[in-house]
């Protein structure tokens, strides 16, 4: 059974990045009839944030990825990790090591003069003398001396790292008690059944460390993915200004969770010449062997493309649960279903689509004087009046169509062409010079505050 994680650290919010290595762990579980886990990696208690770990698990919710079984913490497992590195200890895998900070220091610095690579001199590996006094020891694992570690990584093929480049024995536990990251990682995804890792590349160079933790302990090495990062523009790691931020941003801005899942997923991903694609489709489809090799480019076009996608095939009744988060509330509005559809074409973003229904609902508080200088003539009073009293006289109306009917017949009347009372018209409903069609938004406000609005104009000018 394939088994996959996502174990983010608790110093920050959820950003993009995270989430999609989230998702595409997600879904090479899901396709494969497997578990996908959460584990909150929060050992490293000066930097956590409980309120970072709780927006992790909210914006999981936001976007539909339900993990299997309860939420791991590392802080609650300290008892397992402090077990296994005495057994790396018993079997003389793993040996206490006194070496002070300041004698560390001095030695990087010597290294460093002599142009060499930092490293630990490994002077504890055979120490069997008396403990020096008043000196903490922290565990250091026994790591080769020589030869090569290959990772086989599904996405870049095998990496091969020569020992003597990237190794010393490096600490599992600090004096403190509390275990390192590449220990934990490594004894977790074993313990919790992990078959499958997805990660970012920015991991690669943690993994020969791990792949020492998991021989040296006996236990199976995982199949790991390491998915290149997702780049600006210019090439450059992706920055808050361009859209490294919170996941739950995204919400805030009006974006959907399946547009955001979809761009997510073709960031380093393809099917052929398909940009749209279902949870159903991605879970039919995806394949981490397939993920490109290449840093993929962030582009909020993209997005904003697929986002209007998504609003434009929803539901109105799923509209309107997601406008609640943003101000607008239409469920008991006798109109919705023609406010939504008119809007559905014309918004990127649920905010898009609030701004304007707010347009249309809420009473112009002033008029552009742009628009009334290109929009407004001489003769606008008079056309605005006839309108006005043709609306009045014009019986039961309701829909567009109906609307449009006394527009028709004004123009008739007045012998002038549709721009002469359209753009007059529209400043008086909407204050500008653009918005949905003039009939649509008479049908949506009604009769009296059609009115209302005409006369604030005349009153206006």
């Amino acid at each position: 059974m394939v088994v996959t994680r996502f174990a983010p650290s608790p110093t920050g919010y959820l950003h993009i990045g995270g989430l999609r290595t989230a998702l595409l762990s997600y879904l090479w579980a899901r396709r494969n009839g497997g578990k996908f886990l959460l584990r909150i990696e929060d050992t490293d208690f000066s930097r956590n944030d409980e309120a970072a770990a709780r927006a992790i698990v909210e914006a999981f919710k936001w976007v539909g990825l339900e993990h299997d079984g309860t939420i791991e913490y590392q802080s609650s497992r300290l008892a397992i990790y402090q077990e296994y590195a005495q057994k790396l200890l018993d079997s003389g895998k793993a040996y206490k090591c006194y070496m002070s900070k300041e004698e560390l220091e001095a030695l990087r610095e010597e290294q460093t003069a002599r142009k060499e690579r930092p490293k630990y001199d490994n002077r504890y590996r055979d120490f069997s003398g008396i403990a020096p006094e008043g000196r903490e020891a922290v565990i250091r694992i026994k790591a080769p001396l020589e030869g090569s570690i290959t990772v086989h990584d599904g996405v870049k093929g095998d990496v091969v790292f020569n020992v003597a480049d990237i190794l010393d024995d490096f600490i599992i536990a600090r004096a403190d008690g509390t275990p390192t990251y590449n220990f934990v990682v490594a004894v977790d995804d074993a313990l919790m059944g992990v078959t499958d890792v997805i990660r970012g590349d920015d991991h690669l160079s943690n993994t020969p460390k791990q792949i020492v933790v998991y021989e040296a302990l006996g236990f199976r090495v995982p199949r790991f993915f390491h998915v290149p990062m997702i780049h600006n523009h210019e090439g450059k790691k992706l920055s808050k200004r361009d859209g490294a931020t919170d996941v739950m941003a995204y919400k805030t801005l009006g974006y959907t969770p399946e547009a955001l899942l979809n761009f997510l997923v073709r960031l380093g991903w393809s099917h052929g010449d398909q940009e749209i694609f279902s949870m159903k489709e991605m879970l039919e489809l995806f394949d981490p062997s397939d993920i490109n090799r290449s840093a993929s480019v962030y582009n909020v076009e993209k997005l904003d493309w697929l986002n209007s996608h998504y609003i434009k095939n929803m539901s109105n009744d799923k509209l309107c649960e997601l406008l609640e988060f943003h101000g607008v509330i239409l469920v008991s509005h006798d109109k919705r279903e023609i406010l939504l559809d008119a809007l559905k074409e014309r918004s990127k973003t649920l905010v898009e689509m609030a701004n304007q229904i707010n347009e249309i609902l809420v009473r112009p508080t002033g008029f552009d004087e742009a628009a009334l200088k290109k929009g407004y003539k001489e003769e606008s009073k008079g056309i605005l009046q006839t309108f006005a009293r043709a609306l009045k006289n014009g019986g039961e109306l309701h829909l567009p169509s109906d609307y449009h009917h006394v527009m028709e017949q004004v123009v008739a009347q007045l012998e002038i062409g549709f721009g002469k009372i359209g753009q007059p018209l529209r400043i008086a409903l909407m204050g500008k010079l653009s918005g949905p069609g003039l009939d649509t938004v008479m049908a949506i406000i009604g009769v009296d505050e059609t009115l209302a609005r005409i006369d604030a104009l005349l009153a206006h000018q």
